[in-house]
């Protein structure tokens, strides 16, 4: 496993390269996003209950809570699978929805097969100053080693135990 951090501009880019075919890593990544996104990374009020990929430009990413309420975060501006995907961050600096499109930033991952079982993933959250006076303290959030980072190895280690391999070390 490899992984990287650059944010010289107003942007965080990450990298991991994981034990998986690229189409069932991109599988993954999206439909399944709920099975490898951190459970306690959501806006929700209520406990998490799952995680929706809706697989189509102009669909959703958002999640439902426990009670039925629903917190629609992303929207997908890119589906090219199984090597593209682009997304809009409509989280605010107060995490919280932002329901103004030209105050989000945007994700961009990209999935590049090494070799048919093996695949690096590539991803940019990029357009962070979208967010405003304070956007450096958003591109710190998901720099760090709890944001992007962790979502990263989180899924890498689920490809890797569904291969049935030893999960990477963080």
């Amino acid at each position: 496993m490899t992984l990287s951090t650059a944010s010289a501009t107003a942007s965080v880019r990450e990298s991991i390269v994981v034990e998986a075919p690229i189409e069932r890593t991109f599988a993954t990544f999206t439909t399944d996003m709920g099975r490898w996104w951190p459970a306690d990374h959501h806006i929700l009020q209520a406990e998490l209950a799952e995680m929706v990929f809706e697989p189509r430009v102009g669909g959703h990413i958002y999640d439902r809570g426990t009670d039925g309420s629903e917190c629609h975060w992303a929207r997908v501006l890119a589906y090219e699978p199984p090597q593209r995907l682009v997304f809009s961050w409509d989280i605010n600096l107060q995490w919280q929805l932002e329901a103004d499109p030209q105050r989000t930033s945007e994700v961009e991952v990209r999935f590049v097969a090494e070799s048919p079982e093996r695949t690096r993933v590539e991803l940019e959250h990029r357009h962070l100053d979208r967010h405003g006076p304070g956007w450096e303290q958003m591109q710190a959030a998901v720099g760090a080693q709890d944001g992007w980072g962790r979502g990263l190895r989180a899924l890498a280690s689920l490809l890797a135990a569904e291969a049935g391999a030893t999960p990477p070390t963080p």
